[in-house]
């Protein structure tokens, strides 16, 4: 009997320890390791423990192949004269990163190298042959060109892939919020600069001192949240492109500045800093307190964390869960629906905007969890009360909630839609 018992209770503990130790995959932007500042390095970190699992590409060593999408041109490491790297278009990491997402689903990690004006990716795909890079020169990116410049503000330091797939990067001085497609040529957009919140007091998401640098992430409902390097928190809204300060991170030491974040498994916020050689910190999004990951990596200063998790997952999945019954009843402004056909069938449905003023609207496709799906601008003016709306990516089948939003971001309409 006891033989028995401890038998099974090591294959308890055997499988309990297996559990625990399956790694939580994220990407980090690093130096050399031992106080290097250069940041162009890229390795795998596993996020439960905050260690170095694995090296993807390291400056001067790795072999690599950058791919320019728009001319199909390829360029290895041959191209490279006198072993500059660092000021150089041919290099993948080349100018430092301090910008980058992971892309899960199509397992992509953009980024953009400062002062080049380019979106790259690292095709993820790929496990065993040499590191393949993509590459993308876009004029809406013309603003960050500037390797010859000493101009900070324009650099790209802050970004996220959100969980409708699009990818989004905000400049030092957020004057430039960027939006960008994940597919095989992605479409870039500016978007504009971001706007602060009234109740901000004094904090505003442009000062240089409290709010510049850091990283991004996304929530499962859609809000974006910029960790500057000086601690402070603020929440985006991708419509309207309103901050608002959250708060900012308590515990964290002095020097420590957080340029690095990802979303751990349990829901919590993972920073790592660029500067201070002092481990992982796990920081609660409900007070913004800040405790050590012991044991965390101390030799790779981070300058950038990616991974494809999304604060308040557990809560947007538990919506997800509610039958439509459960749901807040949807508002209308009148007796019958503004939407048909509804189910829709052959991929697109009309709006009926009569009654409503002359002016630019947007009509979001969301699912029952608020995230937005789809954002498609439209105009009514006189004589056109009626909008058609394509619905675009192949959402599955379901119900899906469309509202209409007015340019003082005021909600008109809102209403369900079956999509077959």
């Amino acid at each position: 009997m006891n033989i028995k018992f401890l038998l099974t209770t090591t294959c308890i503990a055997t499988a309990l320890s297996a559990t625990a130790q399956k790694a939580d995959v994220g990407y980090a932007i690093t130096g050399d390791g031992n106080k290097d500042f250069i940041w162009m390095n890229i390795r795998e970190v596993d996020l439960n423990t905050g260690t170095i699992t694995k090296t993807l590409f390291e400056r001067s060593k790795t072999p690599y192949q950058l791919i320019d999408v728009n001319t199909k041109k390829v360029t290895t490491a041959d191209a490279i004269k006198n072993g500059n790297i660092f000021s150089t278009t041919d290099y993948p990491t080349s100018t430092f990163v301090a910008a980058a997402a992971l892309d899960a689903r199509g397992k992509k990690l953009y980024f953009t190298p400062m002062r080049m004006g380019e979106l790259r990716w690292l095709d993820l795909n790929i496990k065993n042959g040499t590191p393949t890079f993509f590459t993308l020169r876009s004029e809406v990116l013309n603003f960050s060109n500037t390797m010859h410049s000493a101009d900070e503000a324009k650099n790209i330091t802050r970004m996220v892939i959100a969980p409708n797939g699009k990818g989004y990067a905000v400049t030092n001085d957020a004057s430039h919020f960027i939006e960008f497609t994940t597919g095989k040529m992605p479409v870039i957009k500016d978007l504009g600069s971001l706007i602060d919140a009234e109740e901000n007091k004094g904090i505003s998401i442009t000062n240089k001192c409290t709010s510049w640098g850091g990283d991004m992430i996304a929530d499962a409902f859609g809000k974006l949240y910029i960790i500057s390097a000086n601690k402070n928190v603020f929440v985006i809204d991708p419509e309207t492109r309103i901050a608002t300060h959250k708060g900012a991170i308590k515990g964290l030491p002095v020097q420590y500045t957080a340029n690095g974040a990802a979303v751990s498994a349990d829901g919590d916020i993972i920073v790592t800093s660029a500067n201070f050689f002092e481990g992982y910190y796990k920081v609660k999004l409900a007070d913004l307190t800040a405790e050590k990951m012991e044991g965390s990596d101390v030799k790779y200063n981070a300058a950038d964390l990616a991974n494809g998790r999304f604060l308040l997952q557990k809560e947007a999945d538990k919506t997800n869960q509610l039958e439509p019954s459960d749901l807040p009843a949807p508002v209308f402004t009148g007796t019958e629906s503004k939407i048909y056909p509804n189910p829709v069938t052959n991929g697109q449905f009309y709006v009926s905007l009569e009654g409503q003023k002359d002016g630019r609207y947007h009509v979001l496709i969301t699912d029952l969890a608020g995230r937005t799906l789809q954002s498609t601008p439209v105009q009514v003016a006189k004589g056109k009360q009626m909008v058609r709306v394509a619905v675009t990516g192949r959402p599955v089948k379901g119900m899906y909630m469309v509202k209409v939003v007015n340019s003082d971001k005021q909600t008109v309409i809102t209403d369900k839609i079956i999509i077959e």
